[in-house]
């Protein structure tokens, strides 16, 4: 099943073939996943507190099959974001309506030929991560990007397609208000403390320690309320 998102880079369709993601172990040294080391003392799954060393192997294939995913589809969206400044920048320098419509006629066939490929081998779940780290490294909607360098109607119908498939072209990054999120961006720190992903900050600074703090309260408050 392939899904027409035209979400990556905000300047072209492209398609997301929907097929299941395995939790294979990264083979390189520098991706070695070591699920009983995770930084933080307690994790909430599933709005279940859960201690890092009480996660049962179910447990711990979730987030595992999660860190994949995110090492996955983060350079994209990091390179989304490098992208967004460049073609910004580019285009604030043409004088005329038309070179700018030529400027991104070029851009976008460069970026279909270049990407679109890769981003038809990605997973439902994988598209649906990677919506929200361009979130996370633009501070600006796929759904609103497509507006921006389509038209409204594009990201309505790109939007209402992606919907079928589970995919919401208008989510955000929320790591304070939605558990998968702060799952993700405690993946993210661990990798760039690591070294296993290049940082690329977010476009809306996030404190990890501010945020490790707010869901340790809100494990402790579940937990006394049991």
């Amino acid at each position: 099943m392939r899904v027409i998102a035209a979400f990556f880079l905000f300047l072209f369709s492209c398609h997301l073939q929907a097929q299941d993601d395995k939790p294979v172990v990264p083979s390189t040294s520098t991706q070695t996943v070591e699920i009983d080391t995770v930084t933080i003392d307690t994790i909430l799954l599933d709005e279940v507190l859960i201690s890092k060393n009480a996660m049962n192997e179910e447990d711990k294939k979730a987030f595992l099959l999660l860190q994949n995913r995110v090492y996955k589809v983060y350079p994209y969206a990091k390179l989304t974001a490098e992208k967004l400044m460049a073609i910004r920048k580019t285009a604030g320098s043409l004088k005329t309506a038309r070179e700018k419509r030529r400027y991104m006629k070029i851009v976008e066939a460069y970026l279909e030929e270049e990407f679109k490929p890769r981003l038809k081998k990605l997973s439902r779940k994988q598209g649906q991560i990677l919506i929200k780290l361009i979130h996370r490294q633009t501070g600006i909607s796929t759904f609103e990007l497509i507006k921006e360098y389509k038209s409204g109607w594009k990201a309505f119908w790109s939007n209402t397609t992606a919907h079928l498939f589970d995919l919401n072209l208008k989510a955000t990054y929320r790591p304070l208000e939605d558990n998968e999120d702060y799952w993700i961006e405690t993946i993210l720190y661990r990798a760039f403390v690591e070294g296993r992903l290049v940082e690329q900050k977010a476009a809306n600074p996030i404190d990890f320690d501010e945020l490790n703090a707010h869901w340790e309260k809100l494990a402790q408050n579940l937990k006394a309320k049991k």
